[in-house]
C-alpha cells in the first residue's frame, strides 16, 4: 500500500485594515479602546512612528499606525497576546515583537518626556499649583510607592519579588505634580523593598539629598513610610496639638494628589492591574511605558478628573532652625497652620 503523503498548507494571515478601523469610531469609543484620541493617535504615529517602519519587502508588513495600535491595545486592556492578535488578525509571536518594540521606544522617551521641576520658573509653578489645594507650601511634588504584579521570575531571584502580601511584584516609585503628571518614576527594584530604600538609592533621592536641603528650594510630601528630611515631609504620627493635627490633614489632602495618580493611571491601563506574565526587566519597561503615555495623555489634553487653580501661594518665609528634616516640619506647622 503506497504511503499517503500529506501537505499541510499553512493557513495565511488575515491582516484586518485597521486604519479602516479607526475611522468608524467617536473619539470617545477610541478612547476606550486606545485611550487616545483619533488627532493624539495620529500625533502618537508622528511622534513615534519613524522608529517603527519596518525594513522588509514584504507587502503585509504592520505599519507603524497598526504597531502603535496593537500596542496601545494591550496596554489598555491587560488582555492575553492570543486576545489581541485574534483582535487584530496577526498570529501572538507577531504581537510580542510588536509589544516589545513599540514599548522599548517609549521606554526611550522617558527623559523627554517624564522631568522633574529644575529651575526656579518651574518649581514655582509647582509650588502655587499644590498650595492652591489646601494652602501647603512650597511642595514641589508628591511621592508614593505602588506595586505592580508579575509572575514569579524563577530562582534565583524568586524571593527578592515577594512583597509583604504575598505576592511577586515590582515596587514602583513615582513623584508627581500638582496637575497628576509623573515628574520621576523607578520600576526597577523587587517587590521586597522598602519605599525608603528605594528612595535613597533613586537618581531623585540622590539629587534632593544634594540640592534641597534648604526648604526654601521646595520639598515632597510622603507618607509616614519615608523618613523626615529637610527635602521629603512626612506627617506627625502622633500629632499633639490643633496645629499639628491641621498640618496633617493639609499633607494628607496635598499629598493624596499621587494616590489619584496612582489609580487614574491604573484604570488607564489595565495591564498593571493584573499579573504580568513577563520577565521583569521586560515588566519594567512596560511600567515605564505606561508612564509616558499617561504624561503624554495630560500634555495632549485627553480627558482627565479634577480642575486646576491659580491661586498663588505667599512667599517663603526663611527658615533659621536646625536644617534637619523634623526641624523643617516644626518650622511649616508654626508659621503657616
Amino acid at each position: 500500500m503506497a504511503d499517503i503523503l500529506r501537505v499541510s498548507h499553512r493557513r495565511p494571515r488575515q491582516f484586518r485594515r485597521v486604519d479602516r478601523q479607526l475611522t468608524d469610531f467617536t473619539d470617545e469609543e477610541l478612547r476606550k479602546r486606545y485611550r487616545f484620541s483619533a488627532d493624539n493617535i495620529d500625533r502618537l504615529v508622528r511622534l513615534i512612528g519613524p522608529l517603527l517602519v519596518r525594513q522588509t519587502r514584504r507587502n503585509q508588513a504592520l505599519t507603524p499606525r497598526q504597531q502603535i495600535l496593537i500596542t496601545l491595545r494591550f496596554l489598555a486592556t491587560g488582555n492575553f497576546m492570543q486576545v489581541i492578535g485574534d483582535t487584530f488578525g496577526v498570529d501572538i509571536a507577531t504581537v510580542s515583537r510588536v509589544i516589545s518594540k513599540v514599548t522599548d521606544i517609549l521606554f526611550g522617551l522617558k527623559d523627554q518626556v517624564i522631568k522633574f521641576p529644575m529651575t526656579d520658573t518651574d518649581r514655582r509653578k509647582v509650588m502655587n499649583g499644590f498650595y492652591a489645594i489646601r494652602g501647603f507650601p512650597s511642595v514641589i511634588g508628591c511621592i508614593d510607592g505602588t506595586h505592580v504584579k508579575l509572575i514569579s521570575p524563577g530562582q534565583p531571584d524568586e524571593a527578592a519579588y515577594v512583597n509583604r502580601k504575598h505576592q511577586h511584584s515590582i515596587n514602583v516609585q513615582a513623584t508627581c505634580d500638582h496637575k497628576g503628571k509623573f515628574t520621576s518614576l523607578n520600576a526597577c527594584w523587587p517587590g521586597s523593598c522598602h519605599d525608603s530604600h528605594v528612595f535613597r538609592m533613586s537618581s531623585i533621592g540622590r539629587h534632593l539629598q544634594s540640592h534641597n536641603q534648604d526648604p526654601q528650594n521646595g520639598y515632597l510630601l510622603g507618607d509616614s513610610g519615608y523618613p523626615c528630611r529637610p527635602f521629603l515631609i512626612t506627617p506627625f504620627l502622633q500629632p499633639r496639638n490643633e496645629n499639628e493635627e491641621r498640618f496633617n490633614k493639609a499633607h494628607i489632602s496635598t499629598r493624596n494628589v499621587v494616590e489619584r495618580v496612582f489609580g487614574v493611571w491604573k484604570r488607564t491601563f489595565h495591564i498593571l492591574h493584573g499579573e504580568i506574565r513577563m520577565k521583569p526587566h521586560r515588566v519594567t519597561r512596560i511600567i515605564v511605558a505606561c508612564a509616558v503615555l499617561h504624561n503624554l495623555r495630560l500634555q495632549w489634553g485627553e480627558p482627565q478628573e479634577g480642575s486646576d487653580s491659580d491661586q498663588d501661594q505667599p512667599p517663603t518665609e526663611i527658615f533659621q532652625g536646625t536644617m534637619d528634616g523634623k526641624g523643617v516640619r516644626q518650622h511649616i506647622v508654626q508659621t503657616y497652620f
